[in-house]
């Protein structure tokens, strides 16, 4: 018996057909998103931190500026 092959179509018809995502998945994804925010934060001080001082005036920073902004906590914006 031949297995029938579902379109992607079809997929997306049953997902609009969704009333609600559930309550749990909303979560889950806000703090999947959050976790990214502050991973990308603590890259970038920590990146900043090592720039060399005429990369670091390019974008208008001092070295002291610098090294006070890799010492912020990363859930700071």
């Amino acid at each position: 018996m031949a297995q029938q092959i579902q379109s992607p179509a079809t997929h997306l018809a049953y997902l609009t057909a969704q009333n609600r995502i559930p309550v749990a998945s909303v979560v889950a994804v806000r703090v999947a998103v959050l976790l990214s925010k502050w991973a990308m934060h603590r890259r970038s001080r920590l990146a900043l931190k090592d720039l060399p001082d005429h990369l670091l005036r390019d974008v208008g920073l001092t070295r002291a500026e610098a090294d006070t902004e890799s010492r912020r906590v990363f859930w700071r914006m």
